[in-house]
């Protein structure tokens, strides 16, 4: 192991880059791209001139040759010209790519991570989608654009010294041309935000409706949901009209006025010849080289609304990853061999201020089994998912060997943490990628043992493929036993330290409930701690102690067959008359508070012990 690794899960592939800013590369393929523009914009200036020459010095003096020179002049001017315009356009494309490549990977983890952490809104997709926004501008010729408006004056200045009434009558064109950009810019932001907004919703929608596909056929409720759909897809096209109507009619706008202004120039010009005041490769020139100068304007404003979407992508994705910042390298732990300590722990679910585990105590060592009971809703998962460090507490802490959770990256912590949530996920792939963990370097020996320490080898075997049996999106290709015992499989795979099982004989048959309790005695064994989350009695066959919570406390907890005798026992009657959890001696077991017993319990107390009976 090396002494030190990351505490974040964050790649360090964005190593390069600037703080709230671009990556550093893609600083210096932008100054390369200035400079291009420089010289395209100088070479715009090649027609301008040659026009000028021609009216001025060829048609005048009849000569071949000078034509012939200038002809083979402006030739290799244009082909330069197209040549770092190609280059420029290329640049462009790898900005895109550059962005994309060392902010992806971040993007991505940090979307995987804000389910923990913050409240969800929308299909969670944004930001990925604003990435994609930002980098498809990079790539379009709207940069370009943006790189040329600073060579207007230049045009301008050339104008004014072709004349000065040429000169005013350009400065008014582009001012004009400055301000329809503007409105173009105050009046998209609005409804580009409302687009962004709509899209993530019926976006969200969509995804639960595919997801819970068997749902809405076996309850006919497709035709509801789509209803809602509908609502969200229509906000969503009205506002991608009124953003496109004020784009598209501001850039015909622009077209317009340019055309009027190139024809406006062209007939000042044909006054000043008639004047004498100027010459006719003046008039020519100063039209062409009008209808370049606004150029830039047009086609910046055509490309405003990818500009306005991709600025409000941009904002919208710095924030995001600000919420996940980078950690310092730290020293890397030794892997846990001794316990596991729940100190006070208060914790409530992501974005929620309301504790759905309230001052937590207890503490397991090496080759323990916990057993969590309670009722529904009293806290059990809330737990187990602050055990595994899924949800950060708001107060107390979780110890492994004396160290928090916070003190491991998350690569790191999860080699030594297998947890098999309630609601099983697996993930497209293979059988044995998904029991490795997706991990490139498992061996099948490793993959082998995590089966048959499940339970799950013959299960797996009888498979058409067995271990390269692809299994398709969520484990669609199983059965929902099959897939909590490859979980399983999954969550014992590596040997970790601790093992959490929330509910995993939800779904199992006696045969799976036997490799279960198998698995957890095996886990024991070898000087792991196992925790169990049980609704029924057979999945605390295999654990040596308990903790019954209810309404997110703990009430009791100790040795399994003390915790479910006092269980058993008589309730005590409260002044009140409410049935209390009697009071055990403190040798015997940890009690914590006296709340009500839920009946279900102690049911079950007397079936778990007939389970170990038969065992």
């Amino acid at each position: 192991m090396s002494h030190v690794e990351s505490s974040s899960s964050l790649s360090g592939d964005e190593a390069g880059m600037e703080e709230g800013g671009l990556p550093s590369g893609a600083g210096i393929a932008l100054l390369a791209i200035g400079l291009l523009s420089a010289l395209v914009n100088l070479l715009y200036l090649t027609g301008s001139l040659f026009m000028l020459e021609v009216y001025d010095r060829v048609l005048p003096s009849h000569s071949v040759p000078t034509l012939l020179g200038l002809a083979t002049i402006a030739l290799a001017l244009y082909a330069f010209q197209g040549l770092f315009d190609v280059l420029r356009n290329r640049l462009l494309v790898r900005v895109g790519a550059t962005v994309e490549r060392s902010l992806g990977r971040r993007t991505y983890e940090a979307v995987v991570q804000a389910p923990l952490t913050t409240a969800r809104q929308g299909d969670g997709l944004q930001p990925l989608r604003d990435l994609d926004q930002v980098r498809a501008f990079l790539s379009s010729p709207g940069p370009a654009a943006l790189f040329d408006l600073p060579w207007i004056p230049l045009y301008l200045l050339l104008c004014f010294a072709f004349h000065a009434w040429i000169g005013a009558a350009v400065l008014g064109g582009a001012l004009l041309l400055v301000v329809i950009t503007l409105m173009a810019d105050l009046l998209t932001r609005r409804p580009s935000r409302a687009a962004a907004a709509a899209a993530s919703q019926r976006n969200a929608l969509a995804e639960a409706g595919r997801r819970n596909a068997e749902v809405l056929r076996a309850m006919g409720m497709a035709a509801r949901t789509g209803d809602a759909w509908d609502e969200a897809s229509e906000r969503h096209l009205v506002a991608q009209r009124r953003a496109s109507d004020v784009s598209g009619g501001l850039g015909a706008m622009t077209k317009v006025a340019r055309l009027t202004l190139q024809s406006l120039v062209l007939g000042i010009g044909a006054y000043l010849v008639i004047a004498g005041e100027a010459t006719g490769g003046i008039m020519i020139a100063s039209s062409v080289l009008v209808g370049r100068a606004l150029a830039p304007v047009e086609l910046a404003v055509a490309h405003w609304k990818g500009l306005v979407a991709a600025r409000q992508g941009w904002t919208r994705l710095k924030a995001f990853l600000s919420l996940f910042p980078r950690r310092a390298v730290g020293v890397a732990l030794p892997p846990p061999r001794e316990s596991v300590r729940v100190e006070a722990l208060t914790a409530a679910a992501p974005g929620a201020d309301r504790p759905l585990v309230r001052d937590v105590t207890l503490a397991l060592r090496a080759g323990e089994g916990l057993g969590i009971i309670g009722a529904s809703g009293s806290g059990k998962s809330s737990l187990v998912r602050a055990l595994v460090g899924v949800w950060r507490p708001l107060h107390g802490c979780i110890r492994l060997d004396g160290a928090t959770l916070d003190r491991w990256a998350p690569e790191a912590l999860g080699r030594h943490v297998g947890y098999l949530p309630q609601d099983v996920e697996l993930f497209a792939g293979t059988v044995a990628q998904n029991i490795a963990r997706f991990d490139p370097g498992a061996s099948s020996e490793d993959i082998i043992a995590a089966a048959r320490q499940a339970g799950a080898h013959d299960l797996v075997c009888s498979l058409p493929e067995g271990y390269d049996t692809p299994i398709g999106e969520g484990g669609a290709a199983l059965s929902g036993g099959q897939r909590q015992r490859v979980a399983l499989a999954r969550a014992v795979y590596g040997n970790p330290f601790l093992v959490v099982l929330d509910e995993p004989n939800s779904n199992l048959d006696a045969e799976g409930e036997d490799a279960l309790t198998r698995a957890i005695r095996g886990v024991r064994s070898r000087g792991g701690i196992v925790v169990v989350v049980a609704h029924r009695p057979s999945g605390l066959v295999g654990v040596d102690h308990v903790l019954l919570m209810a309404e997110g406390r703990a009430q009791a907890f100790g040795p399994k067959e003390q915790v479910l005798s006092a269980l058993k026992r008589p309730p005590a009657r409260a002044p009140s008359g409410q049935p209390r959890l009697p009071r055990v001696r403190a040798g015997e077991l940890a009690s914590v508070g006296e709340r009500p017993v839920p009946l279900r319990v102690v049911a079950d107390a007397d079936a778990t012990q007939g389970e170990e009976a038969k065992a």
